[in-house]
């Protein structure tokens, strides 16, 4: 847990304070935020953040509900579900027996099923109710799916976001937003577990990727990858001629890190620093209803996965975003 005086901090870089807005008063009711999947750990974490904050400072919002079904045939999520079940409980949570029940219930919904197959459907029946929305990772698992919750929020006018923790990661923003000048050029790196049910980086790949584009941003043209069991490496090649590339790791010692170039120095990215970072962003996308992230760019990075994966098939050969798209 984070001392109060820097989650305090934390909030007030996001545009956020736990004491000074009114809409964060004991007195007033709070907004209430509806779980959906409580097959993945971050169901846990992230509702723990939210309903038990450091030093019990109120955030205005509270976790009420959770629908659990996640996975139904992925068993190491699958498997999770009966244990959350009762963690969730543990903070105060109700247990729903369909999304519908859930959405009666609640203000916004963090969407965490760890199944990207799953969330077309399940995203569709919360657009459809109009309550604003956060998709956990991957936001699905194929590109057609990715492109298909965008254009349906968007019939539904309902603001919804996507991202890894990673992206928030404070040195990382640091480098995003100006530190070292221009990015020339990053390197970065993550696990890359693979699941049959998944395109290969969809499934944890997705961190280092989501690092990767934080500080290079949209314009990637084409990717090759080289495929190994344990490892693998994808470079990119963006406009005016920048390089990223991503070391995906399958070994047991693995990590998350990498490095960005830049025009007035190097520095360190794509670095773990917790969850809370990206719940303050949550929470302030549902405060605000202003989507953080540009909808193409998330677009484009599940473009770059799937680039990757049909770069595999063809051993190694260059694959260009357009022809994926």
């Amino acid at each position: 847990m984070m001392h109060r005086r820097q989650f305090n901090d934390l909030l007030a870089g996001a545009g956020l304070s736990y004491l000074a807005h009114p809409l964060y008063s004991s007195e007033m009711e709070k907004i209430k935020i509806g779980v959906i999947g409580l097959d993945t750990s971050h169901a846990i974490a992230f509702s723990k953040i939210i309903n038990q904050p450091p030093d019990g400072q109120d955030s205005g919002f509270i976790v009420t509900h959770a629908y659990p079904q996640g996975s139904r045939d992925i068993e190491s999520s699958v498997s999770r579900i009966p244990g959350y079940i009762e963690d969730i409980k543990k903070l105060g949570v109700s247990i729903t027996d369909s999304i519908k029940s859930l959405l009666d219930e609640v203000d916004a919904v963090l969407l965490e099923t760890n199944d990207g197959r799953l969330h077309l459907e399940q995203a569709t029946e919360v657009f459809e109710s109009g309550k604003i929305v956060f998709i956990d990772k991957p936001i699905a698992a194929s590109l057609e799916d990715t492109v298909a919750i965008f254009k349906t929020a968007e019939k539904h006018e309902v603001p919804v976001f996507s991202a890894s923790s990673l992206r928030y990661s404070p040195s990382t923003q640091e480098v995003a937003n100006g530190k070292i000048g221009d990015i020339l050029g990053a390197d970065t790196y993550s696990p890359a577990k693979l699941e049959k049910t998944h395109p290969d980086l969809f499934w944890y790949g997705i961190h280092g990727v989501e690092a990767l584009y934080t500080v290079m941003g949209k314009g990637c043209k084409q990717v090759r990858r080289i495929f190994r069991d344990n490892m693998e490496v994808v470079v990119g090649e963006w406009e005016n001629g920048r390089i990223g590339t991503f070391r995906g790791i399958r070994s047991e010692k693995g990590g998350y890190g990498g490095v960005a170039f830049g025009t007035e120095g190097i520095a360190p990215v794509g670095q773990y620093e917790g969850y809370q970072h990206l719940v303050v962003e949550i929470l302030k996308f549902f405060k605000t209803g202003v989507v953080p992230i540009d909808p193409q760019e998330t677009v484009e990075i599940f473009a770059f996965m799937t680039a990757a994966d049909q770069s595999r098939k063809e051993n190694g050969a260059a694959v260009s975003l357009a022809s994926v798209m």
